[in-house]
């Protein structure tokens, strides 16, 4: 089972570390191996939220998201993404960005230095959006109840949610301009960048995000239709099919997925330049990585690892919301690369640690959930 599903991964990790050799000798192959740990510790709450949506699809398109998924994830994410967001923010040429990349890497991590406000500002505000969203719910399954008891109420209140990713937006906004003003103001029109970034982050998540929501809730009611209707459509020889619908949710929950994916993304590409300025190095040690990440996802589904241990997709949320808070702090301040790895590992670690206790007192109480939720200590 290991084997079958992270096959994959390991042959790209034996190709990339012997690439990373042959490019830049046994220098170059510690820096990959750094980056491809750097990204999996940075990724592994993508891996456990990817799980959650990744269920909801059928086989066909748990290869997509393999395939399909990884080449996106891969080489647009980890190889086009840095050389775009250069050639943007310098005004340069695709053709210009990849020369600079290659000829001129001081230069270019400087452009990409450069640009990294508005890069964590649309990625803060979608991966912000997603913690609101999951924290605002009410839910039969709660780990931390002395928070989420009482936000659950105020997710009652209408867009609660988008009021406050704005209001946050706001007053990131807002101190990255006055702090540019006391500077000098080099950086003061960017506040304006800052701002429109975010709001962009907030639209992707919400046209996406919409989207993916209502192709699935149609699904589900064709599902509802088709079992009404099943014994009709054999005696008339025309089953029902649902597999154009089923096709445009899954699509657009892979497409939801892979906007996600980008988000996390931002992290793992501005971390990357701290270690390596090489472009080819940072695509070989990142995109194994992101190898990983899509095996752990699937992984996760196959063994129905969220359904035995219920607190892991909270957790994942938690460090989804911490992660954003760490993005949208870096647009002024920096913040070490280490802490941001480590803070998603321990709260996923941390909520699944909650679930074997739970799991636990369930056992003890002979299949109690009531008694074992009380018992969780959470």
């Amino acid at each position: 089972m290991v084997l079958k599903t992270f096959g994959w991964s390991f042959a790209v990790t034996a190709i990339g570390l012997v690439a990373a050799v042959f490019y830049g000798g046994w220098q170059a192959f510690g820096i990959v191996a750094i980056l491809s740990v750097l990204e999996i510790s940075l990724s592994f709450d993508n891996a456990v939220i990817n799980a959650g949506i990744l269920k909801k699809m059928n086989a066909f398109w748990q290869k997509i998201f393999l395939t399909v998924g990884v080449l996106i994830a891969v080489f647009g994410m980890r190889l086009v993404f840095p050389v775009v967001i250069v050639a943007i923010s310098a005004q340069l040429g695709p053709i210009e960005a990849i020369d600079l990349s290659f000829n001129d890497p001081d230069r270019y991590k400087e452009l990409v230095t450069d640009a990294h406000p508005s890069i964590a500002a649309f990625g803060g505000m979608f991966l912000l959006m997603i913690f609101l969203d999951f924290i605002f719910e009410d839910r039969d399954i709660q780990w931390l109840r002395w928070i989420e008891r009482p936000l659950a109420k105020l997710g009652k209140v209408d867009m609660l949610s988008v009021c406050v990713a704005l209001i946050v937006l706001l007053i990131s906004a807002m101190t990255f301009a006055t702090h540019a003003h006391q500077h000098g103001g080099g950086h003061a029109d960017k506040a304006s960048t800052v701002m429109l970034s975010g709001i962009a982050g907030l639209i992707t998540y919400l046209v996406v995000g919409g989207l993916s929501g209502f192709f699935e809730n149609k699904l589900e009611e064709e599902e509802e239709r088709e079992q009404e209707a099943e014994e009709e459509a054999k005696k008339a020889g025309k089953p029902v099919s649902g597999v154009l619908l089923a096709g445009k949710a899954a699509f657009f929950m892979f497409l939801y997925l892979e906007v996600l994916d980008a988000s996390f993304s931002f992290d793992g590409v501005i971390g990357a330049f701290a270690i390596t300025n090489e472009i080819v190095l940072m695509a070989l040690g990142l995109g194994i990585g992101a190898m990983y990440v899509r095996s752990l996802t699937v992984y996760l589904v196959r063994q129905g690892t969220l359904d035995d241990y219920v607190y892991l997709e909270h957790g994942a949320h938690y460090a989804i919301g911490a992660l954003a808070v760490i993005l949208l702090v870096t647009i002024q301040y920096e913040i070490n690369e280490l802490i941001t790895g480590s803070v998603g590992v321990i709260l996923i670690g941390w909520s699944f640690w909650s679930s074997v206790r739970r799991n636990k007192a369930i056992a003890a109480a002979g299949g109690g959930d009531s008694k074992a939720e009380v018992s969780s200590g959470v």
